[in-house]
């Protein structure tokens, strides 16, 4: 087997082509970031027929290069930039460091020490992704011209206008408004604008709503039963985790999360302390859900919640408690959502002879 490194940057890209059973350096390419140069790539390396791409944070920067080789059949893997660096600190050479020893890095990570994930074409889950991230972006700049008009209309109008105002309040009364001044005249033109502007990112969040809904009834999650988990966090929450069979149990997507607490115990003492590593997005997300289950009474996290209370645990602490539930919970569902999907498939190659599974 060789394995061909890829260490990826925005303009070029150095792979490497390593002997998985020796660790001999067979040869190197440097490519620009173009089609033609991916074909070049990919003649370069029929060479080796029996053989496996190893790309440095495949979800970064080698995200393109990723996708149009799995696309075209190739067998890729994502190797962690941490873990290449490891590689480069034992391995001979001092502290040298350029592109194609970072590619025969991220080879020798692939084959030696298994630090990888399988890469597979995008799915729904990349259409998710790509619809929460423009959401977020569309709410953010929605906040952000709130405000401005907020501050011109103070200036208008003696104290302003309430908190709760919508665009047609806003609107009327702008047009109601006779200006005394040059500044008032171009205030109030700028007002409107921006009351256009709103009323155009309202409707592209509420389409991107509509999308997201259409998505997730075509995904068939269960993830909005659980409570707490609304349309925009089930979302979310299914973008940033992706496949979630590429954790091996609960215990490793919880310290993905960073809902798993990090023990740091010393002689007789023993005591954790709160993660702060992980993929925070996705654990805020968990934490809308948490604090929701505690503030509800009705919810299965409200008792959890009032029982570690009891036992002496602080809110934080019971919090904490409640969000690494909450992580397994959500994991179990994904995954048991994941197995529904794969399901018939794996019954039609197994024939009619077995007619159910026991979990």
């Amino acid at each position: 087997m060789i394995v061909i490194g890829i260490d990826p940057h925005k303009s070029t890209h150095t792979a490497t082509a390593v002997n998985s059973a020796n660790n001999r350096d067979l040869g190197s390419v440097r490519i620009r970031s173009s089609f033609d140069d991916y074909a070049q790539l990919i003649t370069w390396s029929k060479a080796w027929p029996d053989r496996i791409w190893a790309v440095e944070n495949a979800s970064g920067l080698g995200h393109h290069l990723t996708q149009w080789l799995v696309s075209r059949g190739e067998a890729v893997v994502d190797v962690p930039s941490t873990a290449t660096a490891r590689v480069r600190q034992l391995s001979r050479g001092g502290r040298r460091k350029n592109d194609r020893i970072d590619a025969a890095a991220a080879a020798c990570v692939a084959f030696s020490q298994g630090d990888f994930r399988p890469v597979a074409p995008e799915g729904q889950t990349g259409v998710l992704r790509v619809l929460d991230e423009r959401r977020v972006d569309l709410v953010k700049q929605n906040g952000r011209l709130v405000n401005q008009l907020h501050a011109l209309l103070r200036e208008l109008f003696p104290g302003g206008i309430g908190r709760d105002f919508d665009t047609e309040d806003a609107a009327k009364q702008l047009k109601a408004f006779r200006p005394e001044t040059q500044a008032d005249a171009m205030r109030k033109n700028v007002a409107l604008e921006i009351v256009g502007d709103l009323r155009r990112i309202q409707f592209q969040i509420d389409d991107l709503s509509t999308r997201v809904k259409t998505e997730l009834a075509a995904s068939g999650t269960k993830l909005m039963k659980i409570h707490g988990v609304g349309i925009d966090t089930a979302a979310r929450i299914l973008a940033r985790t992706g496949d979630p069979t590429r954790f091996a149990n609960e215990a490793a997507f919880a310290s993905y999360t960073g809902t798993a607490p990090v023990e740091v115990a010393s002689a007789d003492k023993q005591r954790h302390r709160l993660s702060r590593y992980g993929d925070r997005t996705l654990n805020s997300a968990i934490h809308i859900v948490a604090v929701t289950q505690a503030r509800t009474p009705s919810s299965d996290g409200y008792a959890y919640h009032q029982r570690k209370m009891s036992e002496g645990k602080t809110s934080r602490e019971a919090m904490r408690c409640l969000k690494r539930q909450v992580a397994k919970r959500l994991w179990r569902t994904m995954r048991d959502d994941h197995s529904a999907v794969s399901r018939p498939c794996s019954q039609a190659a197994l024939g009619s002879s077995r007619t159910g599974w026991r979990r």
